[in-house]
């Protein structure tokens, strides 16, 4: 083997992803939310009329899953789509007022997780975080 269990960063990453997912999707159980439907009224409302191809590139999903996700928040009445204005193959996608009620329901409890999670750390510590997260991607998607 080219490295040890002790060495390898991608198990320790992958463990933070599955707490914080895991943590998040039972907080958004009362509101009945998966955390994809939850990111997908979370981008909406700060992008409204976002086609659905633009918004599975904002939730870092398959335009397929987002479809998925959007058909399901439209069977709901959380999300409503229409033609775009000047590109009829292009449908819009917008927050009903239901959707936008869900969506700050499900917020509250998000954003307590957002928080624990924020406050483990000092400003500049979440910036260096952030920081050292990004190299990672860089440096997983250089051959």
């Amino acid at each position: 083997m080219g490295m040890t269990a002790d060495e390898r960063l991608g198990a320790d990453i992958k463990r933070a992803e599955q707490a914080l997912m895991a943590a998040k999707s039972a907080a958004l159980k009362d509101a009945g939310l998966t955390v994809a439907q939850y990111a997908a009224l979370f981008a909406l409302a700060g992008n409204p009329g976002i086609s659905g191809a633009a918004l599975a590139r904002t939730c870092l999903v398959t335009p397929q899953a987002m479809a998925a996700v959007l058909k399901h928040l439209e069977e709901r009445g959380l999300v409503v789509r229409s033609a775009h204005q000047w590109h009829q193959k292009m449908l819009e996608t917008r927050l009903t007022d239901t959707g936008r009620e869900t969506l700050r329901a499900a917020d509250e409890q998000a954003v307590r997780i957002e928080r624990r999670l924020a406050d483990e750390f000092t400003p500049e510590e979440r910036d260096t975080l952030r920081a050292l997260l990004a190299r990672c991607g860089t440096a997983i998607r250089r051959d």
